[in-house]
């Protein structure tokens, strides 16, 4: 049977960094790492045959996988909680039932760099809303993206929806939430209304399925559109996809009409992961990748605002032919996810940066270009820089490198991380063995965390800094949890079927930068919970998040 009971307590690592460079030896870790993540209560739904069944929804513990990430840095100094304060946001699966992809999302406090708890984002449950009727309540939420205005208040675009593999009225609609206190609680903007009129469609419908939305605000405060809310998503109707969006120029209180920002005579028929993004100046950016009717390599296209989304100008291509993988990584049952990652300088106007994964029909391996004249022209040349460094210091079988996301911060500081399977699973040598791996010595196929640094200026030249550095403590099996709890199989599981044919560890994972340091938010099964497997299988080791803390020094003096 099932304990509910907490997670073993909050683990720090000590840093091992070499000083002024990057670290010599990329197999030991870079910075601090804590868990995040830790059990709380909250509304959901129990699956019944493997599917929640309306009106169904209870109070339950949220104690299990908690998959996919993003994190921002409150960049305003806030004399009410001195420190740097970040908020994060994750999923996090309900009770049991992972197996069927059952899961809301739910926020991270982290004040003074540190974790201080973690919730169920509220308006969307039955509990929080005190209603099992949808709307208001939804069955699940999803797709965490977290950013600040200048008066510490945090901003999520959140898609509530009815799973989408049953046959629930209606699919979904897109909201706007925020927090005035780092995330402990979540308040509807926009009058509470969706960001663009509801339908009564499920997804057994043919059209307008939303999906892939995001968050950006400008927290500039010599900006001309400071606290300007920016939300985009993506609608699926059928073979296309175009990008949508809406903007709030009163902190998130009201929002214009949504418009299409994707014209497909500018970028095809078929886009989505859009990434906005802020720029010191108050310009606006947003990248799409788009994708070929007919399959084969797809483009990343950037566009900008310059009068705070009133108007945009025509995309242009800032990659061609990217290699995209469109089922599990080699060796492993998890899907892939989110192409690219992009960000604005928020101390070089003009200056922006874009990573993506390219997929040559062996292996991922990570890429990175920037512009230095507002989005017109990216550098370098081709498919740009080469990230990952195991390709020049490893020999051996391939091995991928995936989900990459990019921040900058002050000084021209930026910094790319990314999922390496460059180390095979312990026991190697590198570390030792332990309950947490289920596939000692596999190779390509454990996963740790790796950085890369870059240094930018005003003339437009950026540099390398270093190497790239292990910022993950521990190796992590990504198909954990093997462990039962009342007979269910626990893996996060992106096809909800029992036995699962394609599990989930999150289609990205968060990255931020504050003036003194690099930030991660990402996922790991090295940490045993305290839920205890079926008969004598011992603790189950869940997807957690960890929290990695890298100073920027120990990257480089004067980073």
């Amino acid at each position: 049977m099932k304990r509910l009971v907490v997670f073993a307590g909050v683990v720090a690592v000590a840093a091992a960094f070499a000083s002024g460079a990057a670290a010599a030896d990329w197999s030991s870790a870079v910075g601090d790492n804590t868990v995040a993540s830790s059990p709380v209560s909250g509304g959901g739904y129990p699956d019944v045959n493997g599917a929640p069944v309306a009106g169904h929804c209870t109070g339950g513990e949220f104690n299990s996988n908690r998959s996919e990430s993003w994190i921002a840095f409150d960049p305003i100094a806030n004399a009410q909680q001195p420190g740097e304060n970040l908020v994060g946001s994750s999923k996090f699966f309900f009770d049991k039932w992972s197996i069927f992809y059952n899961f809301y999302l739910g926020s991270y406090t982290i004040l003074n760099g540190s974790p201080a708890g973690n919730n169920q984002v509220q308006g969307y449950d039955c509990l929080s809303t005190g209603s099992t009727a949808s709307p208001p309540s939804w069955t699940n939420t999803t797709d965490p993206n977290v950013d600040f205005d200048t008066r510490h208040r945090a901003y999520q675009v959140v898609l509530p929806f009815n799973a989408w593999w049953t046959n629930l009225h209606p699919d979904g609609e897109i909201d706007v939430s925020y927090s005035d206190d780092y995330g402990r609680t979540w308040t509807k903007g926009n009058g509470g209304r969706p960001l663009e009129p509801s339908n009564n469609a499920s997804s057994f419908q043919a059209g307008h399925v939303e999906d892939k939305q995001w968050v950006a605000v400008d927290h500039f405060t010599m900006s001309p559109c400071r606290d300007t809310v920016y939300a985009m998503w993506a609608v699926f109707n059928g073979s296309g996809i175009k990008v949508r969006y809406a903007v709030s120029y009163n902190r998130g209180q009201t929002f214009s009409k949504d418009r299409t920002l994707s014209p497909p005579s500018q970028v095809g028929p078929a886009v989505t992961y859009v990434y906005p993004s802020v720029g010191s100046d108050g310009t606006v950016y947003a990248s799409v990748v788009s994708f070929p009717p007919n399959g084969g390599p797809s483009n990343i296209y950037v566009t900008k605002s310059t009068d705070c989304g009133r108007t945009w100008m025509p995309f242009v291509a800032a990659v061609q032919n990217v290699g995209v993988l469109d089922t599990q990584l080699p060796n492993t049952t998890f899907r892939d996810g989110v192409v690219e990652n992009f960000t604005a300088s928020p101390s070089l106007p003009g200056h922006a940066y874009l990573t993506y994964e390219d997929w040559d029909g062996t292996q991922m391996d990570v890429y990175f270009k920037y512009t230095a004249d507002g989005g017109t022209t990216w550098q370098p040349a081709g498919k740009g820089m080469l990230v990952n460094d195991n390709l020049d210091s490893t020999a051996g079988p391939p091995t991928d490198q995936f989900q990459p996301s990019v921040a900058a911060g002050t000084n021209g500081a930026v910094a790319v991380a990314f999922y390496d399977r460059r180390l095979a699973c312990p026991p190697n040598g590198a570390e030792p063995a332990d309950a947490s791996i289920a596939h000692p010595g596999a190779g390509n196929f454990c996963i740790n965390t790796s950085l890369q640094a870059y240094k930018d200026s005003s003339s437009g030249v950026l540099t390398k800094v270093g190497g790239n550095v292990r910022i993950s403590k521990h190796s992590w099996d990504p198909e954990q949890p093997v462990q039962t709890v009342d007979g269910l199989p626990q893996t996060a599981c992106a096809s909800h079927s029992n036995p699962c044919s394609v599990s989930f560890i999150g289609d990205y994972f968060g990255l931020a930068m504050s003036p003194t340091t690099v930030y991660g938010l990402f996922v790991s099964t090295h940490y045993p919970s305290s839920v205890q497997g079926d008969d004598s299988q011992g603790p189950v080791y869940y997807q957690q998040q960890i929290l990695a803390k890298v100073p920027r020094s120990s990257l480089r003096a004067g980073y």
